[in-house]
């Protein structure tokens, strides 16, 4: 494992604030994970750049940018604590785990379901290291959500559908928030949030993002 360049990581952190990032919690959440413990060691000289990279089975870790953006709009809107922390969080596409642990600093409780066995056990083994108690790592089918853990105060997903599942917004808590990438028109997919209130549930479209297709089924 390569030593953790310290200088990068906090220049990585200083690049995210002066990109927007305004939220405390999540530039310390980022600032605390050793980036470079989660993508292939030859890879590890780009930890830090912003800039998503490969993690095997045709899937990727995320941007910084783009992690750092739905985890501000997830602490934003979704159920929290006096101290500000959100309460049980899900995390659709654990992928290598690096989104999950960045949650472990956000959440009280992290359940993180990846349908790819061969990634979750990556993600078991980057996070054994760790010792991590907060996290729960489930292979299983994240179209399905985790009944188990919910009600949920904030959904967050890395891989983007059509629609949002039904499962999705039956889990979130009253007052809970979902992040999640959505179709748009020509192929493109947008970032939404979707937050429930009293009943009601009220979406909103952002930015245009890219992530890999949301499917069902455990492989």
């Amino acid at each position: 494992m390569p030593r953790d360049p310290i200088p990068a990581r906090a220049r990585m952190v200083q690049q995210l604030a002066a990109g927007g990032i305004g939220d405390p919690r999540v530039l310390r959440a980022l600032g605390a994970v050793e980036r470079h413990r989660f993508v292939e060691p030859g890879l590890a000289p780009q930890a830090y750049e912003d800039t998503a990279l490969p993690i095997g089975l045709g899937q990727t870790i995320s941007k910084p940018s783009v992690v750092a953006r739905m985890l501000e709009l997830l602490v934003q809107g979704g159920l929290q604590d006096a101290q500000g922390k959100l309460g049980r969080v899900l995390d659709i596409g654990t992928g290598c785990g690096y989104q999950a642990v960045a949650l472990s600093y956000l959440a009280a409780e992290v359940y993180s379901i990846e349908r790819l066995r061969d990634l979750h056990e990556k993600a078991r083994a980057n996070l054994r290291p760790l010792h991590i108690p907060n996290v729960h790592l489930i292979l299983g089918d994240g179209m399905a959500g985790f009944a188990k853990g919910a009600p949920y105060a904030g959904i967050i997903a890395a891989a983007g559908g059509q629609a949002l599942p039904p499962q999705w917004i039956e889990q979130l808590a009253e007052g809970g928030r979902i992040i999640a990438p959505i179709a748009a028109p020509g192929g493109a997919q947008a970032l939404m949030v979707v937050d429930k209130t009293r009943g009601a549930i009220v979406q909103t479209v952002l930015e245009a993002v890219h992530f890999v297709p949301l499917k069902s089924g455990i492989v």
